[in-house]
């Protein structure tokens, strides 16, 4: 590795074209669903019921995605203490020290 150069990943960030596609998907998603189930040939009672389970499934993901999203985060922070104890020891070690 050449001097001066580290392995701290990079923060990625995502434009505002991939955000606005992401929200604009999970809008048509959520129109069109909620559309379905309430032209669905059936009873108040069971389109309520499929109204209910949709956002249920839908609170669900966003945790499932906040949660994997934080394990990853964790995981980062420490992978780069690790690092930074290693580096430190390193840097303290003087091979050519008598014992």
């Amino acid at each position: 590795m050449l001097a001066g150069m580290s392995d701290t990943p990079v923060k990625q960030q995502n434009t505002a074209a991939y955000y606005g596609q992401a929200v604009a998907s999970f809008a048509i998603a959520m129109a069109a669903t909620a559309i379905g189930v309430f032209r669905l040939n059936a009873d108040a009672w069971v389109r309520a019921f499929l109204a209910i389970a949709v956002l249920y499934l839908v609170t669900s993901a966003f945790t499932l995605a906040k949660v994997v999203r934080d394990r990853q985060e964790a995981g980062q922070i420490v992978s780069r203490v690790d690092q930074a104890r290693l580096e430190k020891l390193l840097a303290e070690h003087d091979p050519f020290q008598k014992l």
